[in-house]
């Protein structure tokens, strides 16, 4: 057995409900094996919570969809009209007291990007850096979930169908591990949107920071006009 969490979108704040799934894990890298996991965890969720519309995301949902949404997927547009995955922009904008951000990460393959030895030598993580502009650490969220929520934003495909899905989840995520997750950040566009929330809040960093994480807007400078650097 394992536990997983499933990420519900929610009207109260923070406007992501965390529910925690005790479901059957199928040992194995495959892809079936990942897959047969995923199902498990779904149906184990559905047992509890029957009002769910479930969705993957990661590159192993059986939902093409889901396999869009997964950050090493969804490409993003540098102000030189490069497209690159979202991954990449995340790993690139990290800040460590010893070096980053390390723009170069841009243009790896994602999977390179995330394991770069730098990322691991550097001391620790100070912040994120992203179009002349210094995200904070708390909310530890805030800075990937701007990403995120503005790519979706400026996906007009991909915009239009997650909101059929109420529920998200992803496989690879294991919040002992790690805390940025693609698939509660799914949750919370999904909330932002049927709220009406969603413009006012991607209007810029401190509408974002104000709404969500609470903090003071001393910690992020204006927003610019152009969201990646």
């Amino acid at each position: 057995m394992a536990q997983r969490p499933v990420f519900v979108s929610s009207d109260t704040y923070p406007f992501v409900d965390e529910k925690i799934i005790d479901f059957e894990w199928h040992k194995g890298l495959a892809v079936t094996q990942k897959k047969k996991s995923i199902k498990s965890l779904h149906t184990a969720a559905l047992e509890q919570f029957n009002d769910l519309t479930l969705l993957e995301i990661s590159t192993k949902s059986d939902n093409p969809l889901g396999v869009q949404l997964s950050a090493f997927n969804l490409m993003v547009q540098l102000k030189n009209k490069k497209e690159v995955p979202l991954e990449n922009i995340f790993h690139a904008a990290k800040v460590f007291k010893n070096g980053g951000p390390f723009k170069d990460l841009f243009f790896m393959p994602s999977r390179e990007a995330k394991s770069d030895i730098r990322l691991k030598e550097s001391g620790e993580l100070t912040g994120f850096f992203s179009n002349g502009k210094t995200w904070p650490l708390i909310p530890k969220t805030i800075f990937y979930d701007w990403l995120y929520l503005n790519t979706i934003k400026l996906t007009p495909s991909l915009s239009a169908d997650i909101i059929n899905f109420n529920a998200f989840t992803d496989i690879e995520f294991n919040p002992k591990k790690s805390f940025n997750c693609q698939a509660r950040s799914a949750a919370l566009y999904v909330s932002l949107v049927k709220m009406g929330k969603l413009e006012d809040c991607l209007s810029s960093p401190d509408s974002f920071i104000s709404l969500l994480g609470k903090v003071s807007r001393e910690h992020i400078e204006p927003a610019q006009a152009n969201l990646f650097g």
